[in-house]
């Protein structure tokens, strides 16, 4: 895969945050606090879900490779099947990974571009999997404890014999913890994960 040049995420006075985190640990609830506080939000996987996954190059791709079998009936790509597939095979998974991924990074290219001087943040999944950790000036990830996590997953309609494999294709949380420039505690309340993010803001700033 080709990677992103470092300098497209850490030029001009912008301040450019990688928020990580496992799955039902709070993530996309951190980036809309975030976004509240003046942020401008990138969600990598609604990236993937609303666009790039309606590329005619790429639904083409993915029939080739998978079959008619993971679209849906309206012609879209099911991503539940697709889902599937591809965490129970890691070939598959990856070779997604690399028709998906630099068209995300282009996205963002794109997006820095547009508004330099725009403070973001980066909802991505797979941070640290990606080794995307350097792009970005810093790195926060979203942590909470392991009920907490398979409770949530299960609340969004996630069980946990579906949740299990793919938590098992990220790194541990435990790691993420360690390699993040700051950690987020969401095992609280909202209010308590908002009050975290103003602290964090203005450390930063």
């Amino acid at each position: 895969m080709r990677k992103i040049n470092q300098s497209d995420f850490r030029s001009g006075s912008a301040l450019n945050i990688g928020l990580t985190g496992g799955m039902g640990c709070g993530k996309s609830t951190a980036a809309a606090i975030f976004a509240d506080l003046g942020f401008s939000r990138i969600d990598a996987d609604d990236q993937v879900k609303h666009t790039i996954l309606r590329l005619p190059e790429v639904m083409e791709r993915i029939r080739g490779r998978f079959g008619t079998e993971v679209f849906a009936a309206n012609g879209s790509v099911d991503r539940a099947v697709l889902g599937k597939r591809v965490f129970a095979d890691d070939e598959a998974r990856l070779w997604l990974e690399n028709e998906v991924h630099p068209r995300v990074f282009a996205a963002w290219r794109e997006a820095l571009r547009s508004a330099p001087t725009q403070p973001r943040v980066f909802d991505v999944p797979l941070l640290f999997e990606q080794r995307l950790e350097n792009w970005f000036d810093f790195t926060v990830c979203v942590a909470t404890s392991s009920a907490a996590q398979l409770a949530r997953l299960e609340k969004r309609g996630v069980p946990s014999h579906v949740a299990a494999p793919r938590i098992s294709k990220q790194l541990p949380l435990a790691r993420k913890i360690e390699l993040a420039d700051y950690v987020l505690s969401n095992d609280g309340s909202r209010e308590f994960l908002r009050t975290q993010i103003v602290r964090l803001i203005a450390q930063l700033r």
